[in-house]
């Protein structure tokens, strides 16, 4: 865990205040020579969620479709998704209906106000920043158990990390008046703190982060 600490030391970064951000679809170009299946995006569907119907990894998807881990998907995009067969569709998407619980949703009913991957005065935004007035509720954006929690993490304030025992854990910094404690375990839409702010930055906002391990994932492939 202190090793873990450490790293997350190093690489969690871009909690400073940022230009509005306005989330863009793009137009991929599939990779060539690359058997799988064609996926059109529905409404609601996350790219998460679509990894998880065909039981294909995230940057799997990403790579094949040459898609830039700052995008964002739209509705009607058509996805080549990589080493599946229309026999295996039909099988893994019966099934993962049934995962729909494992879904991410949003911790903070708030407007984004600076993006993934989103650059200010050389810092690099690892999540999404949302934006709500003070005392809001934060909510678990998935079931797990607490790891982590430290008043006055660096320049993020007070920060809880949610391990969601499958590789993925979710970071949430800038809290006030927390609810839980390392070692809780925690729903889904559970509430686990409130929006504050921290001693160096009196504005009020949500960071909110999505890791893979140490490595930071665009939040908008993973809520709806």
């Amino acid at each position: 865990m202190k090793n873990f600490i450490l790293i997350l030391i190093l690489v969690i970064a871009g909690c400073v205040s940022a230009p509005s951000y306005i989330a863009r679809p793009i137009s991929p170009m599939m990779a060539t020579g690359v058997s799988g299946v064609h996926h059109r995006v529905e409404a609601k569907q996350t790219l998460w969620r679509i990894s998880k119907l065909y039981d294909v990894d995230i940057d799997d998807i990403l790579r094949v479709n040459n898609i830039s881990e700052a995008a964002v998907i739209e509705i009607g995009q058509v996805l080549l998704i990589p080493n599946r067969s229309k026999g295996q569709q039909n099988i893994l998407m019966s099934s993962a209906v049934k995962s729909s619980m494992d879904d991410f949703i949003w911790p903070l009913k708030g407007r984004v106000i600076t993006g993934f991957a989103v650059s200010n005065q050389g810092i690099v935004n690892k999540g999404i920043n949302l934006q709500r007035t003070s005392k809001a509720d934060v909510l678990a954006s998935r079931s797990g158990r607490v790891v982590f929690y430290a008043t006055d993490f660096g320049n993020f304030g007070n920060t809880l990390i949610i391990d969601h025992g499958d590789g993925l854990r979710t970071v949430y910094s800038r809290v006030s008046e927390v609810f839980v404690r390392p070692g809780e375990d925690v729903q889904r839409g559970q509430v686990i703190a409130r929006v504050g702010s921290t001693n160096r930055d009196k504005s009020v906002y949500l960071h909110f982060e999505i890791r893979k391990g140490t490595f930071p994932q665009n939040p908008l492939f993973y809520l709806p």
